[in-house]
């Protein structure tokens, strides 16, 4: 560890130092979040981990209620579907702009 590091404590172990253009912070809200700088390189390893591992998994007894009731309603329904759409539409709407991002690395 250089010495410009000591005296920092945790900031010094968790900081990300970059001067790449794609390394800046995304938004005010994405800040708030603690989540404060999306670089490139986090971008492209969640891009090669997602594409490894696409499964979500979430733990939400009503939505699951919810869904297994359609699927037991409607001919040819599909859970995984309907989930997908729903959970996407949500991370578009709540992080825009990661979204774009992720998009841009993926097509």
């Amino acid at each position: 560890m250089s010495g410009k590091k000591l005296g920092k404590g945790l900031d010094a172990l968790i900081s990300v130092e970059s001067d790449s253009l794609d390394d800046e912070v995304v938004s005010d809200q994405f800040a708030d979040d603690n989540l404060s700088v999306l670089t490139s390189d986090v971008i492209t390893k969640a891009v090669e981990d997602g594409k490894k591992n696409p499964r979500v998994v979430v733990w939400s007894p009503r939505s699951s209620i919810v869904l297994r009731v359609l699927k037991k309603s409607i001919p040819e329904f599909s859970i995984s579907k309907e989930a997908s759409l729903l959970l996407e539409e949500a991370i578009k709407r709540k992080y825009p702009e990661i979204w774009e991002k992720v998009e841009r690395y993926i097509d």
